[in-house]
């Protein structure tokens, strides 16, 4: 796919914490690519380092498919802002930057789910753990209409997780999975960041309130996709940065379950009405 130099919608934070447009597509620009097909909303917090190699290989394995990458940063320090703005010529890229954004991710991947103008929607992580390689296999099933949401899964025949995991990592992923099977069904792994999903089986949820970064599993709750689909990926070493994961974010977690299952108990109740 050629590359075509795009003056692309650059977003920055007003002062009202409230993301606001600063320039559209140009007219040029709309006639050479128009809308795309996929938005692929990558959340990020200083993750310069990762976002030139990442969006190469989303370039290499997007090859052919008309496709945007909305990054949601929340006002990174890194020099983020001016990298993608240099990208900007090379990749089908928008920014958004989030001062004093609320929701940490999870608030990041809702906007960037607002904002998407494709018809397919895949969320992913900046570190380079979630492998853009894998992006045509993400979206096969939903342009072959044989589903509605499509995980990079870890956990199905497979999948790989590069480098060893500690003790207490390894138990708390596993206590995690334990305690969101009953709202996910037979979904292997339902922790996955990286997912895709029909833009419209989106707009069937009543309401996204998430807490945390599990935001696959607030979907696969409330969306109630009519087929869901895992493919194995190869799950990254970071290469750059630094991980997000703290005693904060497990609290949090346990907060996001607590919400998903008044949800499913309400669900349940109303089906026995």
């Amino acid at each position: 796919m050629t590359s075509v130099p795009l003056e692309t919608r650059q977003i920055i934070a007003g002062t009202s914490g409230e993301s606001v447009e600063c320039r559209g597509l140009s007219a040029r620009a709309q006639r050479e690519v128009g809308y795309p097909r996929v938005s692929i909303v990558v959340p990020t917090v200083n993750e310069s380092q990762n976002l030139s190699p990442l969006l190469d290989r989303i370039s290499l394995a997007m090859s052919g498919i008309s496709y945007e990458v909305l990054i949601i940063d929340d006002d990174s320090k890194d020099g983020t802002f001016e990298l993608c703005q240099q990208m900007m010529a090379w990749h089908p890229l928008r920014l958004y930057v989030r001062q004093n954004a609320s929701r940490g991710l999870s608030g990041a991947v809702l906007e960037g789910l607002t904002r998407a103008r494709g018809n397919f929607v895949v969320v992913m992580d900046a570190d380079l753990q979630h492998p853009p390689e894998s992006l045509p296999a993400l979206i096969a099933p939903l342009l072959l209409g044989q589903a509605e949401f499509v995980i990079g899964s870890r956990a199905v025949a497979g999948g790989t997780i590069a480098g060893k995991w500690g003790r207490i990592r390894r138990c708390s992923s596993k206590f995690a999975k334990i305690l969101a099977r009953p709202l996910c069904g037979k979904v292997a792994d339902p922790m996955s960041g990286f997912f895709a999903a029909s833009a419209s089986a989106l707009a069937r949820a009543p309401s996204l309130d998430p807490v945390g970064y599990k935001i696959g599993l607030e979907l696969i709750c409330r969306c109630r996709f009519r087929g869901i689909v895992e493919i194995p990926i190869a799950f990254g070493i970071r290469r750059a940065g630094y991980s997000k994961l703290s005693i904060r974010v497990a609290w949090n977690y346990v907060r996001h379950l607590t919400r998903l299952y008044r949800f499913w108990l309400a669900g349940k109740r109303a089906l026995c009405l």
